[in-house]
This record gives structure tokens, C-alpha cells and sequence, in this order.
């Protein structure tokens, strides 16, 4: 099975892209990192006491990830969907089966971390590099429609995690660099694609 990560920072484009990879290759699937936060009390109280709690590894649902990834990988199959509901601060899952997949994309702010994680050195990286204030545009409608946040809050949570995403990572902190591609406004990722793809 090939193995797609794509990184950034928030509202870089990295489930825009996801989609456009799966549009032009069916017999594959998407896992976002942003439907695995941690749920319940943790998820409440913390984020009161914590800066930027979500943009954090703290937050992120590593072991409930790592089963689901290791099961598609394994498998060939996904049994279910899941989604983060940030109002409730729950894991929604719904039954969903999807067979014969050929590859997966893990895409999120936590992908690259995931991806240090794990000893599989075949797969394709994929970093996105925009503009800051492109970024914050599209997160700040986001954060308003989905997220229940009012303007100014959502500049400001968009500005801590810009922060927390860059001083995570040291650049080439990604161990397998030959299958590194950084993804810019110019880049032709159908070129790409299709060379790792084939």
C-alpha cells in the first residue's frame, strides 16, 4: 500500500489537496489527524489552562490514530469514519466500509509527527508552503462557521498555532528525505503524483 503524509500549518490546504489526490485516484483514503483530538474532560479542561491546546501534541489522540491507520494499512479496508466535533468535543464514528485500497494519506498538523513515529521508510512526503495571511483568511472562516469562534479569537488561536506548527519541527526533521516534495502556490502536484503514483 503507498503511503502519502501531507504537513502544514493550519489552513494551508492540506485537506484541499487530499481531496484532489483522491478525485484522480479512487482506490484511496483519507486520515486527518484533526478527527482524532482527545475527547472528554482533558479536551475542556485543558484548553483553559493550555495555549493553543489543540495545535499541541497533548491534544492529539495518538493511540486511537495508530489503530486505525495500522488496521487500513494492514487490512486493505476502513470500517469507519470519524470526525471531531469541536463544539461537543467528541469522536463521532459512523459506520462506513471502504474496500480495496491501494493507498492512504494521512494529512494534518500532526501527520509529520505521526509519521516519525513509525519505522516504514516507503512512503511520499508531502509539505505545503503558502502565505501566512492566506492561511489565516481561510481559518478564520473556518474556525467562525465550524468552530463556534468569533473573529478575534480565531485570529488569535490561528496566530498561536502558526507559532506552535513552525517551532515543532527543526527543517529536515522528516527521516526518509528522498520522497520529500514541498508544495507551493506554483507547483505541479499533478506532475508529481504521477511519477510516485505509477
Amino acid at each position: 500500500m503507498k503511503l502519502i503524509f501531507i504537513s502544514g500549518p493550519s489552513g494551508s490546504g492540506k485537506t484541499t489537496l487530499s481531496n484532489q489526490i483522491i478525485k484522480k485516484n479512487k482506490n484511496g483514503i483519507v486520515l486527518s489527524t484533526d478527527n482524532y483530538y482527545k475527547t472528554g474532560l482533558i479536551s475542556k479542561l485543558l484548553p483553559k489552562f493550555i495555549e493553543g491546546f489543540f495545535d499541541r501534541s497533548i491534544s492529539f489522540n495518538n493511540k486511537l490514530f495508530k489503530k486505525d491507520f495500522d488496521f487500513i494499512y494492514k487490512n486493505g479496508i476502513s470500517i469507519c469514519d470519524r470526525y471531531y466535533n469541536f463544539e461537543k468535543k467528541i469522536i463521532q464514528t459512523t459506520l462506513n466500509e471502504t474496500n480495496n485500497i491501494s493507498f492512504l494519506i494521512v494529512e494534518g498538523i500532526f501527520a509529520k509527527e505521526f509519521l516519525n513515529t513509525l519505522n516504514n521508510n516507503d512512503y511520499i512526503f508531502l509539505e505545503i508552503k503558502t502565505k501566512k495571511i492566506e492561511c489565516m483568511k481561510r481559518v478564520v472562516q473556518r474556525d467562525i462557521k465550524e468552530r463556534g469562534k468569533d473573529k478575534k479569537q480565531a485570529e488569535n488561536d490561528f496566530l498561536k498555532s502558526w507559532s506552535i506548527y513552525y517551532e515543532k519541527f527543526i527543517p529536515n526533521s522528516i527521516k526518509n528525505n528522498k520522497n520529500k516534495f514541498i508544495i507551493e502556490e506554483k507547483t505541479d502536484i499533478d506532475l508529481i503524483l504521477k511519477k510516485l503514483l505509477n
